[in-house]
């Protein structure tokens, strides 16, 4: 036979055998599958970033929602798991944000959730009557919750768990936990750890073995960490990232519309909740304007004098975590209430900043509360207001 024709025939032969092999599931080459692993923790109850600044404008659940949407197709074969801490606190509005985040969860499908300290706070009942209304399947080591679910990515079965004993060999372990990473003593058993402990951590750092991440706070970012699994489970290869959720994600409208509700229910519980005590407490501008007209004046072209404009635009003007720092006295005596029975009281006015006028009309030489920069912070928070300068911020609204 013509030597190269016999070589012509056996590359050939080599391409077929190559395109074959390709063409088989990982589980025949032999070979090691991948997986993304998504995961949050350390929501707080934050469900969508205030829009207060442009620098701080990034996470939110419609726009995770939206980001998975787009992009599943790349991030197949993945698991969805957050490590619990999404809730605020027990309170009419924090029982609201709660339900927000688990129907939220239902609808992007989470394989997991977990029960942590901020869970555990709310009664048994609350929880117990979200768990048998959402389809999400949660973890934790206290009632009603499991305290381990098994999940299947072909070849792989994944076990995640909230007890620190439930790992099972020949599976892929993943612990969720609210415990920071130097807290952890052994990690025998476990591939992977989630915390929701609120620590920012850029990369994965190993803890006796396993690889430990921690969500990003308050849903800033959605966390992806890409695993190269070998026959036997065992990790061999990892990368890390951080997706960016900022406002050019486009938001998932089935997770939207589930923030809308919520911010409808919150306008109601404030609608219909005990106003507080009426009284003469806080007067309000028109009241300093008697003899304060030209300071007034220059107080009117500060932003200051339009915030609760600001509100309004964004629909958050119900919303009573958001009003405190856009009117005066909020849940106060005398304070502001709603924009329908207190109108005279919006926007941040002088008595925000610079104390009670009743007390100076009782006395006019007592002086006014000066303004120091701790006045300012209760509002200018780093999350609000990332730029805050109190020299550069005062001049603003110098009047």
């Amino acid at each position: 036979m013509d030597k190269n024709l016999f070589e012509r025939r056996m590359i050939r032969q080599l391409f077929i055998i190559i395109a074959f092999l390709a063409l088989l599931p990982f589980e025949a080459r032999g070979r090691e599958t991948t997986l993304n692993i998504l995961y949050t923790g350390a929501m707080n109850g934050e469900l969508e970033p205030c829009g207060c600044s442009p620098k701080t404008d990034f996470g939110g659940l419609a726009r995770i929602s939206g980001y998975i949407l787009r992009n599943r197709t790349d991030l197949y074969p993945y698991i969805l798991i957050d490590a619990g801490n999404f809730s605020d606190r027990d309170s009419e509005q924090g029982r609201l944000k709660a339900e927000a985040v688990i129907n939220s969860f239902t609808t992007m499908k989470y394989d997991a959730v977990a029960f942590m300290k901020n869970e555990k706070s709310f009664s048994d009942d609350f929880f117990a009557s979200l768990i048998q209304r959402y389809a999400v399947p949660f973890v934790s080591d206290a009632f009603p919750c499991k305290r381990s679910v098994s999940i299947i990515r072909r070849p792989l079965e994944v076990q995640i768990s909230s007890g620190s004993d439930d790992f099972e060999k020949e599976k892929l372990n993943i612990l969720v936990t609210d415990k920071a990473a130097a807290d952890f003593k052994t990690a025998e058993g476990w591939d992977v750890i989630i915390s929701s402990s609120g620590e920012i951590m850029e990369e994965p750092v190993n803890v006796d073995g396993a690889l430990f991440v921690s969500g990003y706070p308050r849903g800033k970012s959605l966390g992806i960490l890409t695993l190269d699994v070998n026959e036997e489970g065992k990790v061999t290869r990892f990368s890390h990232r951080f997706a960016a959720l900022g406002t050019d994600i486009q938001e998932d409208e089935i997770v939207r519309k589930i923030l809308d509700d919520y911010d409808l229910k919150v306008a109601a519980l404030l609608k219909n909740a005990e106003r507080p005590p009426a009284g003469t407490t806080y007067l309000g501008v028109s009241k300093c304007a008697e003899c304060h007209e030209p300071y007034v004046e220059s107080w009117t072209t500060t932003k200051h004098a339009t915030a609760f404009a600001s509100l309004k635009d964004v629909e958050k003007a119900g919303d009573p975590e958001c009003i405190v720092c856009h009117a005066v006295g909020f849940g106060e005596k005398g304070g502001f209430y709603t924009i329908d029975t207190t109108p005279e009281l919006a926007n941040v006015q002088c008595e925000e900043c610079h104390g009670l006028v009743t007390e100076h009309l009782n006395d006019f030489e007592k002086p006014m509360r000066p303004v120091t920069v701790q006045v300012c912070l209760k509002c200018h928070t780093k999350d609000n207001s990332p730029d805050f300068n109190y020299e550069v911020y005062l001049k603003k609204v110098m009047h």
